[in-house]
């Protein structure tokens, strides 16, 4: 079995980064009054990212059919714009920015939505809530706040896609056998990885998959870094909220 790079070329960091699905497009498109660009940029990021504030309302107390209802119409009238001229850009995060607007959402708006009939609405976002309970029912209690909670499943979504990303990589190229195999490396101290063993199972030589390895790190920090820049306002944030992100997964 061949190994490529998987580098991906050059690092994805500063303002390279920036591209057309970021917070900072959303930002500087609603000041302008971008339709277009808004709608698409912050549709992309609700998809990603809807998870940890269904799980927040459930956190909240509300029912399944409630958070449900509930989720789908905070992300529709989010999607029509109603509250980006409130998004402070000094703390200009997108888990900042949603935690807030769900939360005035539940004060102000629960009696209006509550008379929403269940599935009359028209989605803006085609959020999977099939799935969002089965999610919610395995993950272990804890005893997180609510927002403990949101920002810990902030971060957990934000590396399973990172994890999407990397995996899509590898099938592109046809190897998938590969990064299910070399996966469980990118966690713990690169003297603890099984090189050996994988070496045996892959028929590969050891100095091999330790490049391997090291290449999927590498892409995996580079996905990483380019991911969180999704969510900030400026690329001097980045550093900023990998350090938070890590802070919210230790606990």
């Amino acid at each position: 079995m061949s190994v490529s790079s998987t580098s991906g070329g050059a690092a994805v960091s500063g303002r390279a980064a920036f591209v057309s699905t970021h917070w900072s497009v959303v930002l500087a498109a609603a000041s302008h009054k971008d339709d277009r660009l808004t709608e698409a940029a912050l549709a992309r990021l609700c998809e990603t990212y809807w998870y940890p504030l269904y799980a927040y309302v459930r956190r909240r107390g509300y029912s399944v059919e409630d958070a449900q209802d509930l989720t789908q119409e905070f992300f529709t009238r989010l999607l029509r714009r109603h509250w980006l001229a409130d998004a402070d850009q000094s703390r200009g995060r997108f888990r900042t920015f949603l935690l807030t607007a769900m939360e005035r959402f539940l004060a102000n708006e629960w009696d209006k939505a509550r008379a929403l009939k269940r599935g009359g609405g028209q989605p803006s976002v085609p959020l999977q809530l099939n799935t969002a309970e089965t999610r919610y029912g395995v993950e272990p209690a804890d005893r997180h706040t609510p927002e403990q909670a949101f920002e810990y499943r902030w971060a957990l979504t934000l590396l399973d896609e990172v994890v999407r990303q990397l995996e899509t990589d590898f099938q592109r190229r046809g190897q998938a056998a590969l990064f299910n195999a070399l996966k469980p490396c990118l966690v713990g101290e690169g003297s603890a990885q099984p090189y050996t063993q994988l070496a045996s199972t892959l028929g590969m030589k050891e100095g091999t998959i330790k490049v391997a390895v090291h290449r999927l790190r590498q892409r995996y920090r580079e996905l990483l870094r380019a991911e969180i820049a999704h969510t900030v306002a400026a690329p001097g944030e980045v550093e900023a909220e990998m350090r938070h992100l890590f802070q919210v997964l230790a606990g």
